[in-house]
């Protein structure tokens, strides 16, 4: 982690998160006690951050600083607000692409995504803020750069982020080998926001039942699926065949 996406000190982090700071993770030294580690763990239970207990010797490989039993790495971008960003896209006359990522948890699949999504001109890209993979020194390298110029929302549900989009009239397509339905038999020339699953289950159940459509792609080899950032792929440049067409 380079040192301008990670902060260090028990009050350091306590104010960064009082000031609104996009912390990807905490890391805390397993067995500290005292009144500023109570408010600190209050404040991540609160604003749902993700935390990890770890021994000493840990912190100490973090940061050479005097860390106090605390690191945090902070988030390299800014994040957007998803109700601002969709009236954005529809003032803009645009037709709206936006890409859901559903507890998707490596960052270099992250970072590959990132990059296509920049190059087929997705709109935004909503990640849920518990479980998803972290946008970090490696998810930027990854992206080519690619995590600076794509909007990029943080939301509390995926499936609330799901009820906004179909409310302004995006239809939500998931991308799944549970269906029947091809790819190709989407019209991706309406509005749209595609979700991909995460590397090990794919796309939450919950999630899956409230989408317009599923679809997956043709499967010829012995392998039953594809990585997801290259299936992200598939299906982003599909959007990009039917809407030169």
């Amino acid at each position: 982690m380079k040192k301008e996406y990670q902060i260090y000190g028990i009050r350091t982090v306590i104010e960064a998160i009082n000031s609104d700071k996009d912390i990807d993770k905490i890391f805390i030294q397993k067995g500290l006690r005292g009144d500023l580690i109570a408010e600190l763990e209050t404040l991540v239970r609160k604003n749902g951050i993700s935390a990890s207990y770890v021994p000493v010797e840990k912190l100490n490989r973090l940061s050479k600083q005097n860390h106090q039993g605390v690191v945090a790495n902070i988030s390299p971008v800014e994040f957007h607000n998803l109700d601002d960003l969709v009236l954005e896209v529809i003032e803009s006359g645009k037709t709206p692409l936006f890409l859901i990522l559903d507890q998707l948890s490596d960052v270099r699949n992250f970072g590959a995504i990132i990059r296509t999504a920049e190059c087929t001109g997705v709109n935004g890209i909503i990640i849920q803020k518990k479980g998803a993979a972290p946008i970090n020194a490696d998810t930027v390298k990854t992206s080519a750069g690619a995590a600076f110029n794509i909007p990029i929302c943080k939301v509390d549900h995926i499936k609330d982020a799901m009820f906004q989009l179909q409310a302004s009239g995006i239809q939500v397509v998931a991308a799944t080998e549970k269906t029947e339905q091809m790819i190709y038999d989407i019209d991706f020339k309406l509005p749209s926001a595609i979700i991909m699953g995460s590397e090990d289950v794919g796309i939450s159940p919950s999630v899956l039942k409230l989408t317009d459509h599923k679809a997956k792609l043709p499967m010829y080899g012995s392998i039953g699926s594809l990585n997801v950032s290259v299936a992200c792929g598939a299906f982003l440049y599909e959007v990009v065949r039917q809407r030169l067409s």
